[in-house]
Formats: structure tokens, C-alpha cells, sequence
């Protein structure tokens, strides 16, 4: 999935479903953080993927805030 796309659908979320799906990326980081302190890791690239995805997350929320003021 191109990153394009996957900001448009995040773009068509409500503000509720944007917070849900933070909380969901940041708990699947912890997890992964985790398994790399275990050393069973299978993708390193995961946690950059997932710590981009909670960039773009908070970007957006930070848009919608600036918006509405």
C-alpha cells in the first residue's frame, strides 16, 4: 500500500477513529520494541513503518486542531 493512499484513508477517518487507530499503531510499536529487545525481530523495518504511521496520525490531528481554531 503507497503512502498516498493509505494518507487518504487515514484523511476519511473521524477524529474518534484517527485517535483508535494511534493507540492501535503505538501498542503494535511497543510490541515490536519488545521483540527486538528478545532478539526475535523478524523486520526491523516494522518500527520505522509504524513510528511513520504514528507521525502521520499525529499530523493530521494536529491539522484538524489547527482548523477548528
Amino acid at each position: 500500500m503507497s503512502t498516498k493512499t493509505k494518507t487518504r484513508e487515514l484523511r476519511e477517518q473521524s477524529s474518534d477513529q484517527l485517535a483508535a487507530s494511534l493507540s492501535d499503531v503505538q501498542n503494535q510499536l511497543f510490541r515490536l520494541r519488545i521483540q527486538r529487545q528478545t532478539e526475535r525481530l523478524e523486520a526491523p523495518s516494522e518500527i520505522i513503518k509504524a513510528r511513520r504511521e504514528i507521525a502521520r496520525i499525529k499530523t493530521l490531528q494536529r491539522e484538524r486542531e489547527l482548523k477548528s481554531q
